[in-house]
């Protein structure tokens, strides 16, 4: 195919937002005859949008090498921005920062126009990072008022946003959201280019989980998912992104599809310069293995997310509590809420302290706890932490002995959780509104409230859950474990931990063969039929 042919190809595969036949096409020309500054740009844009962040790189200095040859100082401050902005998504802060002082020296003293406005962003960021919250409001405002007096969507979208992530941080969450609402009605509008639809898609949505929206979240999240569907070859989300849209799809139970973004993320995160994201990358992926059950894996993960930087609280400490390490649990957890002065940051862990403080027999603290989360809910009016308050106040009142009390703000909390479309959450829930029911003598309701969260819990795969509800459903006291040999207890607490035949095999260092023999003898000494239930006897003997 001739060069002519290819870069017909390529700009026509380019409208049609087919970004690997566009950056195959473009790129096989560029080889055989050096691109003009429009193609380049178009080659630029391709590569970032199908993984080649290096060959995007390249292509973007040689536009910029061009216009600036040519005396074109706008048009090369503009490929120097877009230059910068892929580098800061890589975590290359150095050479990003470098790039957009050329930008600004190319200018000097070009007349106002466009390109000043985009150099307004990073300005805005730098200041929003720095804590400058009214500085960068200022200088977003300023950038938006330059695209639109320019007409620039992009511009315009990018700067928009920006304003309410920075409304957000001053305390006005209405406004901050309406600013949010506004950039993503430009980018569905059409008009806003793929380079900065794509970083306004992410950025509200981690906007929208800072103040716990997370129906908003939820929906632009499968926004993003059909916009990204629409591109052929598009790599839909940059390593930040990949980590929110995981949270979002834990949150709606969809687990399996969160393991995959949040182990993604970590490999985007370790195949470049170290980002601070790394660590919320690893944490998540923490998460996902404590909550259905792998223990191991959780806490090698925890502690790859410490090494980065991410605090592994409240996750550490809850996985120290199912293992019946009630003290460790609660001095972590006390330490982690001591040292958080956010709001955002206290009321991610005031739950988890609620339901630790309560395991360790500390009611006053987990009710200093459960009222601070109430009193944030109410100042944010966020359903998400209106839920965690009403099931943090219940589980309160249960552990003082007032059933009575707790049902009615338990099961508000169930239907809270249901509404934000959370079914973990509104699972467990319905385990304390099950035990709740069973005080008060009302032992079919607490029967169904198990089978009914017991069948949310396999939906999910969450296995320490599962077992849970087993040692609550157990009719009578188990037999004692000292019928075990030393072996069997061994085998029995690996089972717990979530290991397989081969893995208590590969520890024990003995053979699959003589693990099935072990696993069949406890089941028959404890009379138990399944691992869940052999599970639930160790966590409920404190043998893990």
């Amino acid at each position: 195919m001739t060069t002519p042919d290819l870069l017909d190809r390529g700009r026509e595969a380019f409208t049609r937002r087919a970004w690997t036949e566009a950056y195959v096409s473009l790129a096989d020309a560029d080889r055989t005859h050096p691109l003009e500054p429009g193609d380049l740009e178009r080659l630029a844009t391709a590569a970032y949008l199908t993984g080649h962040d290096a060959e995007s790189a390249d292509a973007w200095t040689r536009a910029y090498q061009v216009r600036s040859s040519a005396r074109d100082c706008p048009g090369a401050a503009r490929c120097a921005f877009w230059l910068a902005f892929g580098l800061l998504q890589q975590g290359e802060r150095a050479r990003a920062g470098a790039w957009l002082a050329q930008a600004q020296r190319v200018l000097g003293e070009e007349p106002d126009c466009v390109e000043r406005g985009f150099l307004l962003l990073p300005a805005g960021l730098e200041r929003f990072m720095a804590g400058d919250i009214d500085g960068a409001y200022e200088a977003f405002t300023s950038a938006a008022g330059l695209g639109r007096r320019f007409g620039d969507p992009d511009l315009v979208a990018l700067a928009c946003h920006g304003r309410g992530r920075a409304r957000i941080r001053q305390g006005d969450i209405a406004g901050g959201v309406a600013f949010l609402d506004e950039a993503m009605v430009a980018v569905e509008a059409g008009g806003v280019s793929p380079l900065a639809a794509g970083e306004v898609y992410c950025s509200v949505i981690e906007g929208c989980l800072e103040v716990f929206d997370v129906r908003r979240a939820q929906e632009w999240t499968a926004a993003l998912t059909r916009w990204c569907e629409a591109q052929p070859g598009l790599v839909p989300y940059r390593g930040q992104c990949l980590v929110r849209r995981a949270e979002i799809l834990q949150l709606r139970g969809v687990w399996g599809d969160a393991a995959d973004e949040a182990r993604r993320a970590c490999e985007r995160f370790l195949a470049g310069p170290e980002q601070p994201a790394t660590g919320a990358a690893f944490y998540q992926c923490a998460e996902l293995h404590r909550l259905r059950g792998e223990f191991a894996e959780a806490e090698e993960a925890y502690r790859r997310a410490s090494r980065y930087g991410r605090t592994p609280q409240p996750g550490l400490a809850l996985l120290r509590l199912v293992q019946g390490q009630i003290d460790v649990a609660a001095a972590a957890i006390g330490r982690a809420v001591a040292d958080a002065k956010s709001t955002a940051a206290r009321s991610r862990l005031l739950p988890a302290q609620t339901e630790i403080m309560l395991a360790a027999g500390d009611a006053a603290t987990a009710q200093r706890a459960a009222d601070e989360l109430a009193s944030i809910a109410d100042a944010l009016d966020a359903t998400l932490l209106r839920a965690a308050a009403s099931q943090a106040g219940g589980a309160v009142r249960l552990a003082q002995g007032d059933a009575a009390g707790a049902l009615p703000v338990l099961r508000q909390s169930w239907s809270q959780w249901q509404d934000v479309e959370v079914p973990y959450e509104a699972a467990r829930v319905r385990v304390l509104i099950a035990q709740a029911c069973g005080a008060l003598g009302d032992r079919d309701a607490a029967a169904m409230e198990l089978d009914a969260a017991r069948w949310v819990f396999e939906q999910l795969g969450a296995a320490t859950d599962l077992v849970r509800i087993e040692a609550l459903g157990r009719p009578s006291p188990p037999p004692r474990p000292s019928r075990l040999s030393a072996r069997e207890l061994q085998v029995l607490r690996l089972l717990a931990a979530g290991k397989s035949n081969r893995a208590i095999a590969s520890d024990l260092l003995i053979s699959e063969r003589t693990v099935e023999r072990h696993v069949s003898n406890i089941f028959d000494k404890l009379d138990v039929s399944s691992r869940t239930a052999a599970a639930a006897f160790a966590f409920e003997h404190h043998l893990i």
